[in-house]
């Protein structure tokens, strides 16, 4: 099982702190580490020597077909679900690593930090390009979100990832986070919804 995910594909985080530097063409794709996935409303251990530990909420697909190079016009039956999650980031380091040119895995594929919710399939959702999903914290909600808005939607993101990997029946892909960087505290308790269904619950310890 591959954890994908994509770094400013929304054009209002990518005009935000570091993503304000680089100009992209192609989608940003980076992976996470299979013991980074959290779910089953498991919770957050936070890491207590990361530094600063932020929420970036993200909708979700899950691959469900072998696939390689796919075109992007038969892109939608490679993936069969949708769910809310959160690309847990340790945005202090990951700051630090991109000035000294360094790979961003250390901030972004530590245990726990790729959490997902229940599965929603995709014929229940409806459109993927117009889906609403928010997180909220502690009974507020800090992030939203609206896949209308990504700079490359699932279907590119799902040809462009096949051009260099292999997609498996249970891969992963975080299509990406919207302005916004929250950080984690110990005892928060953590809703993600896509549209008004509450589909992701867990608290931080």
């Amino acid at each position: 099982m591959k954890i994908f995910a994509v770094d400013a594909n929304y054009t209002l985080h990518n005009n935000l702190g570091e993503n304000a530097l680089y100009s992209y063409h192609n989608p940003v794709i980076f992976t996470k580490a299979d013991s980074s996935l959290l779910k089953g409303r498991r919770p957050f251990f936070l890491p207590d020597d990361l530094g600063r530990v932020c929420y970036r909420v993200s909708l979700v697909v899950r691959i469900c077909r072998l696939g390689k190079s796919i075109p992007c016009r038969f892109a939608h039956r490679y993936y069969d679900a949708v769910t809310c999650g959160v690309d847990f980031t340790a945005s202090d380091l990951q700051q630090e690593l991109r000035q000294q040119g360094l790979p961003w895995d250390l901030s972004k594929s530590f245990d726990g930090a790729a959490a997902i919710g229940e599965w929603v399939p995709v014929d229940e959702v409806g459109d993927l390009s117009a889906l609403r999903f928010r997180l909220d914290v502690n009974g507020t909600t800090v992030q939203r979100g609206f896949t209308g808005d990504m700079r490359h939607d699932t279907d590119s993101l799902v040809a462009y990832i096949s051009r260099y990997f292999t997609l498996r029946t249970g891969d992963i892909l975080f299509t990406g986070s919207p302005e916004g960087d929250v950080e984690a505290h110990v005892d928060d308790h953590v809703d993600g919804f896509v549209e008004d269904k509450k589909i992701l619950d867990f608290n931080v310890k």
